[in-house]
Parts: structure tokens; C-alpha cells; sequence
């Protein structure tokens, strides 16, 4: 047979906002490098390169040889550089503004670094929406990369996707090409022949059909198993090329544009919602993940067309399956309405900046890489979204201060999550606090604005579907040391490769340490601050209750919603009348949480005080607990963030610990440069832990640390109608203030 096909390699690499140096230098020397360096070796192979903000900056930052040498095969035609959003947004999730904005910045740095403006865009996680057509086209875009999933939504038959197709939103115009599945699993996970083989069968006279495979870069050696495989022992990379190259008299490679130069898009398609098939099957409840996924393996197993019209979930659905994202979601919203409300000059240009990195897609999400579960990045996005709001608000201040203007600082009740129920937000100099009224009146959001930590970002430990997989590892791993299997200790044996060849990451399962399965506890409510907890009179809840989850609440005033009273600038208040069981019978119980803060910059304060009143004929007798949950970066033992009792002994904040008495505890991130004092009236038991979730990642199951859990405990015993007050008094001491750091 003879005829001819065209492939289009798009090669996608991004390292997230927040990422560590040592990370994105390891990808460097196990992916990016080798591949410009085996396009150097293969002039004839032409290919489509797209790198993010985020890493063209550390780019040229660290290594600017590679952006001349990006450089050399743009000039030489070889490569075509791929556009986007700047630091890799989920365009659909920001605000149409902000989405020009980040496409805009994109076009015009590239064209800048490479000399061509770029005629494609990528779109991060192929997260895609129709308007998204729109926002494309009108940024100067022509063309976009969605995945084989998308085409199916669209009808696109299966013989027909090896092309480009037009589509349009609002009047304007852009083109999509389908990056296919059965090409992306086969680059570079099986043997070189198979994938030529492949492409061979989707020859035609005319060499219509173009084969598109867009994919992450990093999988040329930055994934497990991948580098020896592609590079340094079975050299797949060179290989593959070689045999492009010894078949061109039918096979050539093509860059996105090159082709649509010679072809017209064929068919015009309109292109629901969707993402790649794993996104969709990773936001779905983790009950209804391993029903899709059986359903969808079996009707491709039995090759069943019905396969083509089983779809996941919808990305946006992250934010109901996460309360977390949501309030990164919508604090990021507040950011941008404050940021574009600016005035312009050279402060808007940096808030922007810190805007656009705090949208970065990374946290939003969460999937096999990680997600709102990566604590040092989630961290980050949050510090950039505080840094926007900060300048926003000092502009708006003085401004304010000169007549024309508002200020934003106050206390004032608004929905912060969009839910339909008001939380209560204060924004002083210093810090910005949310309490949600229908969640215990509990803190759900405390940020220090000079160091720009997100306090209270500590997530909840919840079910995930991949959770089972670990559960059967090491009920395999357990059974297989019963039986005296020497690899039983190996946490990765047989499980990263296949044959000669790595699995993708979506196939193989690996664990950092074994046992994990152990550490899988699940949370009753959200990881806020100021919870109030009705324990045993007795006092014997113990420390591994409340790191297993399965401590006895006496009461109803953790989760359930409380009546705002006062709101001012200095304090709020908020009043619920509840439940306590006593020895199996509900009384009354009053509770009243008092809310107390500072205008200070460098040295706020944050307080609250509980009253606790027996409005009922008979005595109550319980344990008060008030839990607050802090992230000070403390994982791994980092010395740098600790606990520190009165007697000046250090623990690191990811360690338990247990003092009987004390009237003051102090914690904090000596490199972060912040320190907060904590002063109980009357002195309190206290109890610390550490929140460890168990994710996934491309390198396997892994503890990852997610802040602490800080409990102040006091044995309360009330008469009929009496009523007593404990107070905790947060006093904050930061030596760095960013904003003075960028004054501009």
C-alpha cells in the first residue's frame, strides 16, 4: 500500500507557580534538555513546542541558554512555538478580562523571546468551553489542541479524527486539531515498530490524515522509569526519530501551522464542555469514579460503540467536590474585581502579575498530579492572590485617604463562596479574616497580609477513589509477605514497568513507603479554626482519637449554623443555641463565639472569646475543645516551622505533641518571618497533631503533610444559669513585609 501521513508532535511543558528550583531542574536535565538536544540531532524533524510562564522565567532565570537555543529552531523552522495562557489558567474559570489578559501577555512575550508570534494556544489541562473559542480567536489565536474525547462529544466519527476542524463562538473563527489517545499512549510507551505500524495503517493517496500528538513534554524522561527508556539505555527518542526520518518517502512530521497551511480544516464541529477522559473521571465523586471507569473499560473491552458515548464529569465540579478549591476560586475572583478597579500605572502592573501567577492552574484541581493537595504550591497561589488583594487595597486606601476613592478595609457580611449564605469578612492593614456563619461560625480564611501566608489553607482529609487501589497494594503487599515473597518489602516491585517499557502514569501503581493504607482517616467537617468541640467530661479523649477521627462530640455547634450578632470594625459576634448530650439526654446549651482583631501591619492580633451558658434546670459537665487549625509549611521536620512552649522547647510542626497545662504556646516559620504567640485564659490541656492526606502523584502514593491540628482543651462544669468565658488570643510577629520589599 502506498500514500502518505503526516505527524504533528506538540510537546507541552510547564512547571507550576510555586514549584521548588531543585524540581524543575531535575525535569530540565531528564526531559527538557535531552529533547532540544535530540532536535539538534534530527534537524529534519519538525515539532510544536509549548512552555509556560512560569518556566520560561525560570528559563531565563537559570538556564538562558535554552531559550537561544528554543530560539535557534523557531529561526531555522523546525519548531513552531505554542501560545496560551501566560501561567497556565484554566481560562474558563477566570473572568473574561483576566482571559485576555493571560493570552495576550503570552502571545506578546513569545513573539518577543522567539521573534514570531505564536498561531496556536494550548489550553491548560484541555479544560475546554465554547466561549473559549471566542476568547482564542480575539486574542489572535487561529488554532488549538483538544484531545480525541472532545471529538467524540462532537459526533466526530473515529475514522475521521485525524485532521483539523473548524469551530466558532460570537462570529469569530478558530480551527481544532484532536490530539489522539491511541498515539499519546503509544508515544513513548511501546516499542518504536508498533508506533510506525501505527501511523503506516493511516495512510491515504492524498496524505490527508495528520496525526496530532499533543502531550506533556516531561514524559520524555521526566516520569517514572521514562528517562533510562527514552534516553540514557534504550534511547526511544532517537530511535523514533531515526525511523521518521528512514520512512519519509511517506511519513513526515509537521508543526500545527505548516499543515493548516496546505489544508483546510474539513468539518465544522461544536465542541461541549469537556476535558481529556481521565480529568472527567478524577472530578467525579469518588463513589461514582470506579463505576464510570468499569463501564468505560468493559465497553472498550468488548470494543462496544457505546463506548464513544460514556463521558466523566464536568471540571467546573471541582469546586462542589472541594471546599477548598472553591474558596481559592472565589478569593482569586475578589482579587482580580479589586485588581482591575486599580488605577493604571506601575502598582496595577504588579498586582496584575501577582494576580495572573495566583490563577495558575495547578490548585485548582486535583488529579494524579497532585492538585489543592500539594501544600508548598497551594501556599504559593495563595500568596500571590493575597499579594493582588494587598496592593489593591493599600491603593485603595490611599486613595480614600485623598477624597476620591473607597477604602476596603471593614467588617461587612457577603458570600464569599457564592453559596446563598453570607459569611462575615474582615479586612484590616494586617490580615483578612472569613468566618462562615453556617459552618460553626468557624474561621474558614485567615491571611496575613506583610508575609503573605494563608494561615488557615489546611486540607480536610477526605475519600478519594484512587484510595482503593492503595487499600488492594497493600492487602497485596500483606498477603504476599505471609506467604514469604521476597519482593513483598519492595514498595515498587513490579508495578512502575511493563516489559521494557514504563507504564504511563495513569497505569502503573507505586507507594513511597509501605503501610499507607494506615494512615487513611477521614475527616467529620472542615479543617477550619475556632471550632468548638463538647467532649467527655472525663477528659479521656485521646490524642489518637483525633488524629483517627473517631473522638466522641457531645455537641452540635462544630458544623451547624450560628446567628451573626455585632459586626464592627474591631469585633463580631455570632450566637447559637444548641445541644449537649449528657449521659444520653440532650440540654439546652448556649454558646456565644466573640471574634476580636487588630488594624495592625506587622503585628495583628486575633482573638476569640467562648461563652458558654446553661440556660436549662439541670448541671452540664463536659470537656470545652477549641480546634485551630494552622499551615506553617512545616512538612518534612522542617526546622524552620515550629511549636514552642513556654519553656522555649522547639518541636517541629509536623510532629504530635502534648502539654497538661500552659497559659501561652507560641508557633511559627522562623524563614517565612512569622510568629504567633497564643495566650489562653484561663490556662488550657493542649494537643497538637499533624494533618498527613494520602495522595497520588506521577511518583505514587505518598503522606503529604497539610498543616496542624491545635487543640486548647479546659473541663467545664456549668450550674443551671450559669455561664463562663474562655478566651484564646492570637498575637502575630512578622519581620518581613513583602509589600515594602516591591514598593513600586
Amino acid at each position: 500500500m502506498g500514500g502518505r501521513v503526516s505527524l504533528a508532535l506538540v510537546l507541552h511543558n510547564h512547571q507550576p507557580v510555586g514549584n521548588f528550583g531543585w524540581v524543575i531542574q531535575d525535569v530540565y536535565e531528564q526531559a527538557y534538555l535531552p529533547m532540544l538536544d535530540a532536535l539538534d540531532r534530527h534537524p529534519g524533524i519538525r515539532v510544536g513546542l509549548h512552555y509556560t510562564g512560569p518556566l520560561l522565567s525560570w528559563f531565563a532565570d537559570n538556564r538562558p541558554e535554552a531559550l537561544h537555543r528554543i530560539r535557534g529552531l523557531v529561526d531555522r523552522g523546525q519548531a513552531e512555538i505554542v501560545g496560551g495562557g501566560y501561567y497556565e489558567p484554566i481560562l474558563a474559570a477566570l473572568p473574561d478580562r483576566d482571559r485576555q489578559g493571560q493570552l495576550i501577555r503570552m502571545r506578546d512575550e513569545l513573539e518577543h523571546l522567539f521573534g514570531e508570534r505564536p498561531r496556536g494556544a494550548w489550553l491548560a489541562e484541555r479544560v475546554w468551553e465554547p466561549s473559549l473559542a471566542g476568547d482564542l480567536a480575539a486574542a489572535g489565536y487561529e488554532w488549538t489542541v483538544l484531545d480525541d474525547n472532545h471529538l467524540r462529544a462532537a459526533s466526530v466519527p473515529e475514522d475521521a479524527m485525524w485532521t483539523a476542524f473548524t469551530t466558532d463562538d460570537r462570529g469569530r473563527r478558530l480551527t481544532v486539531f484532536g490530539t489522539e489517545q491511541g498515539l499519546r499512549y503509544r508515544i513513548p510507551f511501546r516499542p518504536v515498530d508498533e508506533v510506525i505500524s501505527y501511523l503506516k495503517d493511516r495512510r491515504t493517496d492524498d496524505g490527508r490524515f495528520v496525526g496530532m500528538m499533543g502531550d506533556d513534554g516531561e514524559k520524555f524522561g521526566a516520569w517514572p522509569g521514562t528517562y533510562a527508556y527514552c534516553w540514557s539505555d534504550e534511547h526511544w527518542v532517537d530511535r523514533l526519530f531515526d525511523a521518521i526520518e528512514s520512512n519519509r518517502e511517506w511519513l513526515a512530521t509537521v508543526t500545527p501551522s505548516e499543515w493548516l497551511s496546505g489544508h483546510r480544516p474539513t468539518a465544522r464541529v461544536y465542541i461541549p464542555t469537556s476535558s481529556y477522559v481521565e480529568m472527567t473521571e478524577w472530578v467525579l465523586p469518588p463513589d461514582e469514579t470506579p463505576v464510570f471507569t468499569q463501564l468505560l473499560e468493559d465497553a472498550r473491552a468488548r470494543d462496544l460503540q457505546a463506548a464513544r458515548f460514556l463521558r466523566g464529569g464536568f471540571w467546573r465540579n471541582y469546586a462542589t467536590r472541594y471546599r477548598e478549591v472553591n474558596d481559592l476560586h472565589k478569593q482569586m475572583l475578589r482579587a482580580s474585581d479589586k485588581v482591575a478597579a486599580m488605577a493604571p500605572g506601575a502598582r496595577r502592573i504588579r498586582a496584575l502579575d501577582h494576580l495572573y501567577q495566583g490563577q495558575s492552574n495547578d490548585c485548582y484541581w486535583h488529579g494524579l498530579f497532585g492538585g489543592i493537595y500539594l501544600v508548598h504550591m497551594r501556599m504559593a497561589t495563595l500568596g500571590h492572590l493575597i499579594a493582588a488583594e494587598d496592593l489593591a487595597d493599600t491603593a485603595a486606601a490611599e486613595a480614600d485617604e485623598r477624597g476620591v476613592g473607597r477604602g476596603s478595609y471593614g467588617a461587612r457580611l457577603i458570600d464569599t463562596d457564592l453559596d446563598a449564605v453570607e459569611e462575615i469578612h474582615v479586612a484590616t492593614h494586617g490580615q483578612t479574616v472569613v468566618i462562615d456563619l453556617a459552618e460553626g461560625a468557624a474561621i474558614s480564611a485567615w491571611d496575613l497580609r506583610a508575609s503573605r501566608m494563608a494561615v488557615a489553607s489546611v486540607m480536610r482529609r477526605r475519600p478519594e477513589a484512587y484510595h482503593q487501589r492503595l487499600v488492594a497494594h497493600d492487602r497485596r503487599a500483606m498477603d504476599a509477605a505471609t506467604a514469604g515473597d521476597a519482593t513483598a518489602g519492595d514498595a515498587t516491585a513490579g508495578d512502575a514497568t511493563a516489559g521494557d517499557a514504563p507504564k504511563t502514569i495513569h497505569d502503573m501503581i507505586s507507594v513511597k513507603e509501605p503501610g499507607l493504607a494506615e494512615y487513611l482517616h477521614y475527616d467529620r467537617h472542615e479543617r477550619y479554626s475556632g471550632i468548638v468541640h463538647l467532649l467527655p467530661a472525663d477528659g479521656s479523649t485521646s490524642l489518637d482519637e483525633l488524629v483517627h477521627a473517631t473522638y466522641r462530640d457531645l455537641g452540635d455547634f462544630v458544623d451547624d449554623e450560628f446567628e451573626a450578632g455585632q459586626v464592627t470594625d474591631v469585633a463580631i459576634s455570632a450566637r447559637r443555641v444548641g445541644r449537649v448530650d449528657i449521659d444520653g439526654i440532650e440540654r439546652a446549651l448556649e454558646v456565644e463565639k466573640t471574634y476580636r482583631y487588630s488594624d495592625a501591619r506587622l503585628r495583628p492580633n486575633l482573638a476569640l472569646e467562648v461563652a458558654l451558658r446553661n440556660p436549662g434546670d439541670e448541671p452540664v459537665a463536659f470537656e470545652l475543645a477549641i480546634e485551630w487549625n494552622v499551615n506553617m509549611l512545616g512538612g518534612g521536620h522542617n526546622k524552620a516551622a515550629y511549636y514552642e512552649t513556654s519553656d522555649g522547647q522547639r518541636t517541629p510542626h509536623d510532629v504530635p505533641g502534648d502539654v497538661a497545662t500552659a497559659s501561652t504556646l507560641a508557633f511559627g516559620n522562623d524563614y517565612e518571618g512569622v510568629r504567633i504567640e497564643a495566650r489562653m485564659e484561663p490556662e488550657a490541656h493542649l494537643m497538637w497533631y499533624p494533618i498527613e492526606t494520602i495522595s497520588n502523584s506521577e511518583g505514587g502514593f505518598e503522606r503529604v503533610y497539610q498543616g496542624s491540628s491545635l487543640l486548647f482543651r479546659w473541663a467545664v462544669d456549668l450550674a443551671p444559669g450559669q455561664e463562663r468565658t474562655f478566651a484564646v488570643r492570637l498575637d502575630v510577629e512578622q519581620s518581613i513585609d513583602h509589600l515594602v520589599e516591591e514598593r513600586v
